[in-house]
């Protein structure tokens, strides 16, 4: 009989990471499957974290937590909602016209298209020549699209009710005040273990209201300036391309390429040469260049910094689970995660691979390694 033998610690260490693993595998499984749920319960809880600090400002001026969460939710939800109506006919045409703006944009091309048609054709003669004139043509089988106008309804629909839902959920931890805080404590059956959980509870929902809030003031700012520039071009709706963009500001890396693409593609059929056509998309991109390389890290502060890898693999993993809502609730959701692992030792490590700025020895090891 073979004696047992006990389990190292290199052992036990890698039946963790294999756990962990596992683990983390079956959470994107349940938040993929189930996102309908479970989208709209995150988006609610972020809303109510940005609007925190609002509700209680109000209740210290005896202002009770339930009147002040309702008025704030009716105002948010008026406000975007007649937002959204006054810019729904501007973005139809602009979603309607989208078959023709791309013909004409073709059009504006076509003369340095020339030599890649030839090319083309050259091509298409050749493959004629190798399958033979006696060969039976195939049939094609075309399968009819939705239309463009349907498909965008339909995504409008969806995400206007996780919206709903979201703010219904946020009216509710907005309006029992600290209860939510209350019930998660209690959970903790120590003093000390209390005390902790209240303390990173504040912490995640100072750090993440306070980044939402200004990237949000920051984003609206943005959407004027945009708006301004494009107006004194003579952008036609200037008004919905500044909502636009301060919409798309909150999704990192896509959201200025996208912006100015929809931009340059609508300003090609609106100014006759090329050359005057892409000035609108530069001032777009310019704009947004200037705000996220100087603007936003000088006002968000260097507490909240992230890695611009980490940031661009939380919007990718997220993008690709819960769609565009996804991707546009990726940053704050790495910044309560990275406010996480600030308050837990034992996630120091990661929350240092999150953080923009490396430790001052870690800073030191690479630069003798790089001197090397």
């Amino acid at each position: 009989m073979k004696p047992q033998t006990a389990l190292t610690n290199p052992d036990i260490a890698t039946i963790k990471r294999v756990l962990i693993g596992i683990f983390i595998v079956i959470v994107a499984q349940v938040l993929f499957v189930a996102q309908d749920v479970v989208m709209p319960m995150v988006l609610g809880v972020l809303i109510a974290l940005t609007l925190r600090p609002v509700v209680r400002f109000a209740e210290k001026r005896g202002i009770p937590s339930g009147i002040s969460a309702v008025l704030i939710i009716v105002f948010l939800a008026g406000g975007l909602g007649f937002g959204a109506y006054s810019l729904s006919g501007p973005i139809t045409d602009l979603i309607s016209s989208a078959p023709e703006t791309a013909i004409k944009v073709r059009a504006k091309f076509a003369e340095y298209r020339d030599e890649i048609e030839a090319v083309k054709e050259a091509s298409e003669q050749v493959e004629t020549l190798a399958q033979g004139s006696g060969t039976t043509a195939a049939q094609k089988v075309v399968v009819q699209q939705p239309a463009l106008l349907a498909s965008a309804a339909s995504n409008a629909f969806s995400g206007l009710t996780t919206f709903v839902v979201a703010l219904i959920l946020a009216l509710f931890l907005l309006s029992t005040g600290t209860l939510f805080y209350e019930k998660v404590v209690g959970i903790m059956p120590l003093m000390s273990e209390k005390k902790r959980a209240l303390r990173v509870i504040y912490d995640v929902e100072r750090q993440v209201s306070r980044y939402l809030f200004t990237i949000t003031v920051i984003n609206a700012g943005l959407g004027a300036v945009i708006g301004t520039c494009l107006w004194l071009y003579g952008m036609p709706n200037p008004i919905m391309w500044g909502c636009i963009a301060a919409i798309l500001n909150f999704l990192p890396f896509i959201g200025a390429w996208a912006g100015a693409a929809a931009v340059a593609a609508t300003a090609m059929v609106v100014y006759p040469t090329l050359g005057a056509a892409l000035v609108a998309p530069a001032i777009y991109f310019g704009v947004t260049t200037l705000e996220g390389n100087f603007l936003t890290p000088m006002i968000v502060g260097r507490r909240l910094e992230l890695n611009i890898v980490a940031v661009f693999l939380t919007v990718t993993v997220w993008g690709w689970l819960w769609g565009l809502v996804g991707a546009l609730m990726a940053v704050p959701i790495l910044v309560a995660i990275k406010v996480l692992c600030d308050n837990f030792e034992s996630m120091n490590a990661f929350g240092q691979f999150l953080s923009g700025r490396p430790a001052i020895e870690d800073a030191d090891v690479v630069e003798e390694g790089s001197a090397g």
